[in-house]
């Protein structure tokens, strides 16, 4: 687990990245969308910053609350329950659970502790975990960001957004 430290961590900078993802996924006549929890809308929102990007950006749900991640996301509760919403099996679900409900080819989902309370030992503040889905094809990582509760939520978004860009511009996936 990589431990970041966000404490000057905000969004600046973010704009010519999602520009670039933006052109990307036109290019690849993709659409995407965004399942949100810690992160609480902010990545819908610096989607949404850059003009233009109703061209490729279908829509997100914020679902901080577990009944939202069933009821919407099809999150299991068998999931919740055995490795609860802070884990890889529960973004993994979030991310296919908003590609099917949002009928797009590609998503993110972020799902962790922005504090200040709320950690534990197992998952202390500033866990997030997060996950893609492009084309059927998911996966996850989990990352440690140090500070505030406005920087976890800022580096979350900045680190999902990243590797989204290192897949769709940068091609470091092969995509099916």
């Amino acid at each position: 687990m990589s431990k970041i430290h966000a404490h000057e961590e905000s969004l600046s900078g973010l704009d010519t990245l999602v520009a670039d993802l933006g052109t990307a996924l036109v290019a690849q006549g993709l659409r995407m969308g965004a399942a949100e929890s810690c992160t609480g809308g902010l990545v819908a929102h610096t989607l949404t910053n850059i003009a233009g990007s109703s061209a490729w950006f279908e829509g997100a749900v914020v679902a901080y609350d577990n009944r939202v991640k069933q009821a919407l996301l099809g999150v299991s509760e068998q999931i919740l329950h055995s490795y609860g919403a802070v884990s890889a099996q529960c973004v993994k679900a979030m991310a296919v659970g908003v590609a099917r409900l949002l009928d797009v080819p590609v998503t993110v989902a972020v799902s962790g502790i922005a504090g200040p309370g709320g950690g534990s030992a197992d998952k202390p503040v500033g866990t997030v975990w997060m996950a893609w889905h492009i084309n059927g094809q998911v996966w996850s990582k989990v990352c440690t960001f140090c500070g505030d509760r406005s920087q976890i939520k800022a580096g979350s978004v900045r680190a999902v957004l990243e590797e989204l860009g290192g897949v769709l511009i940068k091609k470091r996936r092969v995509i099916g």
